[in-house]
């Protein structure tokens, strides 16, 4: 494998349809209509994501979309027409493809930059199909092609020569300078998770907020003093031209509601898109939480943090969905159990919410999800004290969970695993989905300050702490949140505790009764169980991928987790889990799991690690916990020699075709689908107009 070999696009790429068709039926006209409005409104976005992810994907996702039109989708005329090769052609679409399914030209689940298989000189020659694709193609091929140095195929932090867009045209923005900023953001209650910085000079930054208006509200502080003696200058207008057609869109939402909770919401999100206020989008995200139960589910706005490498700065996302009433019935009854299971996680009640705010939890089939990628499920808002005191919603997308490729393929399986690993992984995800979004991401209690003199605890007999066997003696001060405290690990450090809590209760009979697996059922419970434990170890081990050997950075926040659970198994006593080869190469190297000590073993390992978890973000203790997490994502020598047959074999990561709606000269709502290919994806995003 020569230097750059794991940066080509994927060929061919995994893609799958995201089947909505028979589901979107069930929708009557009026929940068409408000669904086709929130997805243009989701999809107008795209150029944001673009935006955020680097400087030239936006004119990549152009150089796309001229060089489809100029030959109307038909690539073997683009062949014809510019006298390259088919394999050309066909390495061209498949890079094509890849930056619309993650939408940028880094990967969405790896931060990785991919460059095209198809040679510079021939991608100059195809761009000459039309005068626009040459021009664009002049402006971004250096971007396009570009390795050197090593440091800019990653997104991270700018001073350590790594590329990210929340930071735009400011390479030597230091990690201090960023603290500062942040840190005054919180002292005067200025929100950015709509923002991105950039540094003017050693003494003026300028904090860019989204907004269709480029002037602020009359009586906003625009401008604020650093502790270096420079300045914080607030800038309106970023995205204002997305922003706006947003909007609009979100007012026909409004107006096409379903209920008037749903129409308050879209009035708030208009508010947000148009003043720049995260104020707004906070109490549109209140409403959301309200609106339990809709037909057609929904979400939109600046919602994750996992990319900006400071974890504040969140991407544009969207998406519409609708209900699967089977599925759903499922997770309601295990919301409806949720005071049965908590107790058994492996603390006490004194880090535990005083009540358990039961969230809507529901399956869902996605129309349209706009972003960077697609998760398997998703539990909002983000917004920590909404979370804490208000509630949130936890929904697990079915179409995603059971999407399936043509080309897909299992490793590091044992033969005699294989069969039922491949019949039940589905089933599996399923539980380990809904046990993490409910009971992970839903439990647990920060204890605060929350204001001067007063605590969500007794600070004059503080809790017991079970990890350092003393009273605690660490905690959230007012203005404090988690992500402030823990920083860039926060949301790795939360996926992983969410994912340790799957793993400790994925072993509780009665929760895999709920999924309808016992000890007498079609699929066996104990069945589940094991392969639930597989693919964990299977996913920390396939986590390789996602951590750079040079500069031991890990790309992925999930991957890193999962890579520490795998970490957790091997470290368990008695050989729970051991790696099995019989080549120098490792190229036969398979995972196994102890099945009969998984209750016994896994389970008490899991505890241990989730107890500490839990136990130090509850109480703001980040010395304790970045100093656990680095140690358990750290790549010892000996798990290092396993990378190279892990990329040798990895999979191309699923890129999704999802369908559009449009409105016919009836003014009815109608779905358009497309073929799981490379064009087909393409093809849908010409559709957008985006």
């Amino acid at each position: 494998m020569s230097g750059t070999d794991h940066l080509l696009a994927d060929s061919p790429p995994t893609i799958s349809k995201l089947e909505i068709a028979e589901v979107f039926k069930t929708l009557k006209p009026e929940e068409k209509l408000y669904a086709h409005h929130i997805s243009r409104a989701a999809v107008l976005g795209s150029r944001i994501t673009l935006r955020q992810v680097s400087p030239e994907s936006e004119t990549i996702f152009d150089l796309i979309i001229a060089i489809h039109k100029a030959v109307d989708g038909n690539y073997k005329e683009l062949a014809e027409k510019t006298g390259i090769s088919e394999d050309d052609v066909k390495y061209w679409v498949e890079y094509a493809a890849g930056i619309l399914g993650n939408l940028g030209n880094y990967k969405s689940f790896g931060d990785q930059k991919f460059i095209p298989r198809i040679s510079r000189d021939a991608l100059e020659k195809l761009s000459g199909v039309c005068e626009p694709a040459s021009k664009l193609f002049s402006t971004v091929a250096n971007a396009i092609y570009s390795t050197e140095p090593a440091s800019t195929t990653l997104l991270g932090y700018p001073d350590e020569g790594h590329v990210s867009s929340y930071y735009p045209d400011s390479p030597d923005i230091s990690k201090d300078e960023i603290n500062a900023v942040q840190n005054i953001c919180v002292e005067n209650g200025v929100y950015v998770e709509h923002t991105r910085l950039k540094k003017v000079s050693d003494k003026e930054f300028t904090l860019l907020i989204a907004s269709v208006t480029k002037e602020p509200k009359e009586g906003t502080k625009t401008e604020y003093k650093l502790p270096n003696g420079g300045t914080l200058k607030l800038q309106y207008g970023d995205y204002s031209d997305e922003l706006k057609n947003i909007a609009e869109e979100s007012k026909k939402a409004s107006e096409t509601a379903l209920t008037d909770l749903e129409k308050t919401m879209w009035q708030q999100y208009v508010e947000s898109w148009e003043e720049g206020s995260l104020e707004a989008h906070r109490e549109a995200q209140k409403t959301w939480v309200k609106d339990t139960g809709p037909v057609v589910e929904t979400n939109i706005g600046f919602i994750e943090t996992y990319r900006d490498p400071r974890g504040v700065r969140a991407e544009w996302e969207g998406f519409v969905a609708v209900v699967n009433k089977e599925q759903t019935e499922k997770f309601g009854e295990l919301v409806r159990r949720a005071g049965d299971f908590i107790p058994r996680l492996p603390w006490g009640k004194e880090f535990e919410k005083d009540k358990f705010l039961k969230p809507d939890f529901t399956s869902l089939e996605v129309l349209t999800f706009a972003g960077s990628g697609i998760p398997a499920g998703i539990n909002i808002p983000n917004y920590d004290d909404i979370r804490q005191n208000l509630g949130f919603k936890n929904v697990s997308l079915g179409n995603v969970l059971s999407a399936k490729a043509p080309n897909e393929k299992t490793t590091f399986i044992r033969e005699e695993d294989l069969e039922l690993y491949d019949k039940l992984r589905g089933a599996a995800f399923e539980v380990q989905v809904g046990i993490h979004e409910l009971l992970g991401h839903g439990t647990g209690k920060l204890l605060q300050e929350t204001s001067p003199g007063q605590f969500n605890f007794d600070p004059s007999h503080p809790p017991f702490n079970p990890v350092t066997k003393r009273p605690v003696d660490t905690w959230y001060k007012p203005g404090e949140t988690w992500g402030g405290v823990f920083k860039s690990i926060a949301a790795s450090y939360e996926e992983c505790r969410a994912e340790c809590v799957a793993m400790y209760l994925c072993a509780q009979a009665e929760i895999l009764k709920i999924f309808g697996y016992t000890d007498t059922t079609n699929i066996k419970a104990e069945d589940v169980l094991f392969v639930s434990y597989l693919q964990m170890a299977r996913a920390g081990l396939l986590a390789l991928e996602y951590w750079d050997p040079k500069y031991r950075k890990w790309g992925q926040g999930h991957m890193q987790a999962r890579f520490s659970i795998l970490q957790t198994f091997l470290k368990a006593e008695n050989d729970f889990c051991t790696f099995q080869h019989t080549k120098d190469d490792y190229s036969d190297l398979t995972i196994v799991i102890n099945r009969d000590k998984i209750k016994s073993v896994g389970v008490p390992a899991v505890g241990d690690y989730l107890l500490k978890l839990h136990v130090y973000k509850s109480t703001a203790d980040k010395d304790r916990g970045e100093k656990l997490y680095d140690e358990m994502t750290s790549v010892s020598e000996e798990m290092a020699k396993y990378r190279e047959v892990v990329m040798e074999k990895r999979l191309p990561r699923k890129q999704f075709v999802m369908a559009n709606t449009v409105i016919n000269d009836k003014g009815e709502v109608e779905l358009k689908e497309y073929e799981a290919t490379p064009e087909g994806l393409i093809q849908s995003y010409v559709d957008r107009h985006v």
